[in-house]
């Protein structure tokens, strides 16, 4: 399928255009474009940047997904299809045409470890300079990985200076000896090129890649909740992901291989419905405690085979949901307790992704966790904001969101050199931007 903007082929990047009063294409080349290819929908999201950090939500794309599962692509030419019509849905609504994107990065076969790597101070003034920090995070990072796996995030937690914990700006302080705690995210070569290849085939650029759980707490978790100590889960059609904060840093990433078409599936076994119509029952009747359900309030659910649709009460269909969504959580808390972190989740929980909408999950999720819940829905955004408020598309706000961020961090760079040459006027322009950013990992 053609694009309706003229798109060339082979994903070249180019300036983003905006459609003017007369219809032709003004150059706009500021637009920052989000990526979501996940196992149910592929959700595309368009943002204008504005000042002081903010955006404003002026395009959204969503399909359904077909050609992946799970993260990994399984049928190339109906993922590539997927992608563009998102994209072109994006690209109607927005007025601009996309050659480049953020894209968000998940699937079981990202796996992530901390690394600590420690090197001398190279100034002979003992003061610690940006190269003093690359060369601890390369030491951090020079492990040895497993044959066809790649290094595709790498998040510095903090510093230590001659065994001075907590320093999360080392540059500038004096000291003999510099030590980085990091966070390495490391993926499948094989599923992380495939990926890429199908958005190139649907014609765009990717300029940025993100781990989807982290493009998520960029939309939903605060900086307080990052301080005191919570776990992010976003629950995907196909997987549930998992990130914990502490300390306003990223210590712990997961996957659990359960998620919404779970939910889909054990409706449309049990009840003997097509899964179409198990997926429908799910969103508009499912609860996952049937506690909440009046024990008298009937539903009408569809039939296989071309019988008639049946009556039954409510309570059966949460009866089914109940028990996936208890293993869900029990998972999770699992790998929170192997991971060493059940009593450091101050802040609690917080859900995400189209999972989280399911009636009664936060209401279950506290009964398993004995912890708070809530559900994320994206934050500090303009713009299309009816269209976008909800968790399903916290990970495609988290997207246009990190990269702006990215889009301010070479700003400020370019203002360092050819901005305001004072030192006042530098610092002023570092300071700013170190206030917006508080709380996130830039390596």
């Amino acid at each position: 399928m053609g694009s309706p903007m003229g798109r060339r082929p082979g994903g070249r990047v180019a300036p983003l255009r905006r459609v003017d009063d007369g219809g032709a294409m003004a150059r706009k080349e500021n637009h920052l474009v989000g990526l979501d290819v996940g196992t149910s929908k592929v959700a595309a999201i368009v943002a204008e940047p504005l000042d002081e950090g903010r955006i404003d939500i002026t395009g959204v794309g969503v399909v359904e997904t077909q050609g992946i599962k799970r993260g990994v692509v399984v049928n190339v030419e109906a993922a590539v299809e997927s992608i563009k019509k998102a994209i072109e849905e994006a690209e109607l609504t927005a007025g601009v045409e996309i050659d480049s994107v953020a894209l968000g990065l998940s699937g079981p076969h990202l796996k992530a470890f901390n690394s600590r790597g420690v090197v001398a101070v190279a100034d002979r003034h003992r003061q610690i300079t940006r190269g003093d920090v690359r060369r601890a995070i390369d030491a951090a990072k020079a492990v040895t990985l497993p044959a066809g796996r790649e290094i595709v995030h790498l998040l510095a937690q903090n510093f230590m200076v001659d065994g001075e914990d907590g320093i999360s700006a080392p540059v500038g302080m004096t000291g003999s000896r510099l030590e980085v705690n990091v966070h390495v995210v490391t993926g499948s070569i094989s599923s992380t090129q495939n990926v890429i290849a199908c958005v190139n085939r649907a014609g765009v650029e990717v300029a940025d890649m993100f781990l989807e759980q982290l493009a998520a707490s960029e939309s939903v978790l605060t900086t307080a909740e990052r301080d005191l100590g919570v776990a992010l889960v976003d629950i995907g059609g196909g997987t549930s992901d998992l990130a914990i904060f502490e300390r306003g840093s990223l210590w712990h990433t997961g996957v659990v291989t359960l998620g919404g078409d779970h939910f889909t599936n054990d409706i449309a076994v049990d009840l003997r419905m097509p899964i179409p119509d198990a997926e429908k029952t799910k969103r508009l009747k499912g609860c996952a405690l049937d506690s909440m359900v009046d024990e008298e309030e009937r539903i009408e659910v569809a039939s296989v085979g071309g019988r008639p649709p049946r009556e039954m009460s409510r309570r059966v269909l949460s009866g089914v949901l109940q028990p996936r969504a208890e293993r869900l959580f029990h998972k999770l808390w699992d790998e929170i307790r192997r991971a060493g972190y059940e009593d450091s989740l101050h802040s609690g929980i917080v859900l995400c992704g189209g999972g989280a909408l399911l009636e009664g999950m936060a209401e279950i999720a506290e009964q398993i966790f004995a912890l708070p819940v809530r559900r994320g829905c994206p934050v500090n955004v303009g713009g299309l904001t009816d269209h976008v408020s909800s968790p399903a598309f916290a990970t495609g706000v988290g997207l246009v969101q990190h990269a702006r961020r990215r889009q301010m961090l070479e700003q400020v760079r370019e203002s360092w050199w050819n901005g305001d040459r004072s030192l006042n006027g530098r610092l002023r322009g570092l300071f700013r931007f170190l206030g917006r950013a508080r709380g996130r990992s830039w390596a």
